[in-house]
């Protein structure tokens, strides 16, 4: 679910058809919703949005699928192309088999790759078939 923490925006003057989104919305409000496929299958939820600096676009959002109160759950990096926005719903949809995303590439908290290196970049696109 969108966060509901807009507080930054509450100079709309109630009308919740102002302000930013769905076009146009602040990372933070992101962070928490969840992902689904096709099929209503929950994947996980979006722990963080991943700016590329060099280009000022959203490269990745990364999913935390598993797991109970953060422990044993699992991250993945989802290209940001991916994803697409339910707004109606209030959540992101990636077209991708429940057990293939659990295949996915992934990683723990606590070891981040690096994902400037271009083999890494180039197999998690490969990956989830978007252009890098």
């Amino acid at each position: 679910m969108i966060n509901e923490n807009l507080d930054i925006y509450s100079g709309n003057g109630g009308n919740p058809h102002k302000g930013p989104g769905p076009e146009l919305m602040g990372a933070k409000t992101l962070t928490g919703d969840n992902v689904v496929n096709h099929a209503d299958e929950h994947l996980g939820d979006i722990k963080e949005i991943m700016l590329d600096m060099r280009t000022g676009r959203v490269a990745y959002a990364v999913v935390a699928h598993g797991g109970l109160l953060t422990i044993g759950e699992k991250l993945f990096a989802v290209p940001w192309s991916a994803l697409t926005l339910d707004a109606v719903n209030k959540r992101f949809v990636l077209n991708i088999d429940k057990e293939h995303f659990e295949k996915a590439p992934g990683f723990d908290s606590d070891r981040w790759p690096d994902m400037a290196d271009q083999l890494w970049v180039n197999e998690v696109h490969g990956y989830y078939d978007t252009k890098n």
